[in-house]
């Protein structure tokens, strides 16, 4: 049953989760900080705009922690391409990326925060919002996948 869906093995994804559970781990000993990736981009924004909601306080405190977290998961990606593990291309034309990293970024601020801060470390932390959240993820995607597939539209 499990080769179905995980046809290439079981092991990378245990390795990466467990590597992404030691990473917010860290964060949380060391900074009493639940990690996520989508307030990286509003703190980061911080240093260059004048705007009131990229200068408030929570913004422009974290944006070092937070610059360095986000570095973390650059550099993660590169060790692993330098090690020549295994990659997977696609087929997916650019357009389709921007649309979607619109929508996941949109969908992100309206959440109050990505799929890593409310499905690894809200979760972890047994936050309802959290959970909630994560269910409307899900089902989200669950039901667009759905869509698209009876639709016939391929990647």
């Amino acid at each position: 049953m499990f080769t179905d869906y995980f046809p290439f093995g079981m092991e990378r994804y245990l390795i990466g989760g467990l590597l992404i559970g030691l990473g917010v781990a860290l964060l949380f000993v060391t900074t009493g900080k639940l990690g996520g990736a989508s307030t990286f981009f509003s703190a980061t924004w911080s240093w260059v705009s004048n705007l009131p909601f990229f200068q408030e306080a929570s913004l422009r405190d974290s944006r070092q922690w937070r610059l360095v977290y986000a570095l973390g998961m650059v550099l993660g990606g590169v060790i692993y391409f330098a090690l020549g593990l295994p990659t997977e291309t696609t087929q997916v034309q650019l357009w389709r990326f921007v649309v979607g990293g619109l929508l996941i970024g949109f969908g992100a601020r309206l959440g109050g925060g990505c799929t890593s801060g409310h499905g690894i470390c809200g979760m972890a932390s047994l936050s309802v919002g959290s959970m909630l959240m994560v269910a409307v993820f899900l089902s989200t995607a669950i039901i667009t996948a759905l869509a698209v597939s009876a639709l016939g539209v391929a990647p």
